[in-house]
């Protein structure tokens, strides 16, 4: 049986991220391993400052996992097998150590954390994890929920070395798993980024993802971006697959100020794919 690592803060966003991702797990039958990384808190005053042992940070950390496994328990049933780990590290690093071990099916991630200067480092950390974790990182939005479950998958493309850069496996994997639609979405306007081996690219990727048997859409739009974001709202779309070193979007996505420029209503869940 696959695992589905949900990494929490125990924040409200990283609380919303893990029921989505419970809700995950259960629909495709996987088990859950819930993890947070917590590290030694940095502080800075001119007064006495009142340490916290490891042990006690570990300590409050297993509590609250606990917890969370005993609520989701009560909610799911005890058929669902929660694992927890409470490790002490680098967030990332520490993430991908435990994804090599599990090998999960995707890492499920809160878009934001928890306010003021928390908020911008778990987004950056968040950011990190997707342009680094080897495994499929999914970026929760926040408010987002599972819903009715995972019907429309789109994959925003730009036809550049798509041999090289597209990541075929775990695209076919989440389009089977999930009996999905597949709708590869390109952005251009008028011919900007079209190069003399475009069309030798497209039919590169088509022969990549022929048995998935997706659609194709190109867009004409100024903003990619916003061509992606009106796509995914007009279009349902359930889950985005970008690709993190060829997509500014996803790093867009963690910038407040366009936040309601790039999901608008949609709130679609990003999966960064290496």
């Amino acid at each position: 049986m696959k695992t589905i690592i949900i990494s929490t803060d125990f924040s409200t966003v990283a609380h919303n991220a893990m029921n989505y991702g419970v809700e995950l797990a259960k629909s495709i039958g996987h088990s859950v391993t819930l993890v947070h990384v917590y590290q030694v808190p940095v502080a800075f005053s001119d007064g006495p400052l009142v340490m916290v042992s490891l042990d006690d940070l570990r300590s409050a950390a297993e509590k609250q996992l606990t917890q969370l496994r005993s609520d989701l328990h009560h909610v799911h049933g005890k058929e669902l097998k929660i694992y927890s780990e409470a490790i002490l590290g680098n967030v990332v690093e520490e993430i991908q150590n435990l994804a090599e071990k599990l090998d999960p099916f995707a890492v499920v991630m809160g878009a934001t954390g928890l306010t003021g200067a928390q908020r911008v480092l778990f987004g950056s950390t968040t950011l990190l994890a997707v342009r680094q974790l080897k495994h499929p990182v999914i970026v929760v939005p926040e408010g987002k929920s599972f819903g009715h479950g995972i019907k429309k998958i789109g994959l925003a493309c730009d036809f550049r070395e798509v041999v090289d850069t597209t990541p075929t496996r775990f695209v076919q994997q989440f389009q089977k798993t999930f009996k999905a639609e597949l709708h590869v979405i390109n952005v251009d306007f008028e011919n900007r980024h079209f190069r003399p081996d475009t069309p030798e690219q497209s039919l590169m990727l088509q022969t990549l993802l022929g048995e998935l048997n997706p659609t194709y859409h190109f867009i004409e739009e100024e903003d990619i971006e916003a061509g992606i974001n009106r796509f995914a709202e007009e279009n349902n779309l359930d889950l985005l697959i970008t690709i993190p070193k060829k997509h500014r979007f996803i790093e867009d996505i963690f910038k407040r100020s366009s936040t309601k420029h790039l999901l608008k209503g949609a709130r679609v869940p990003v999966v960064g794919m290496h």
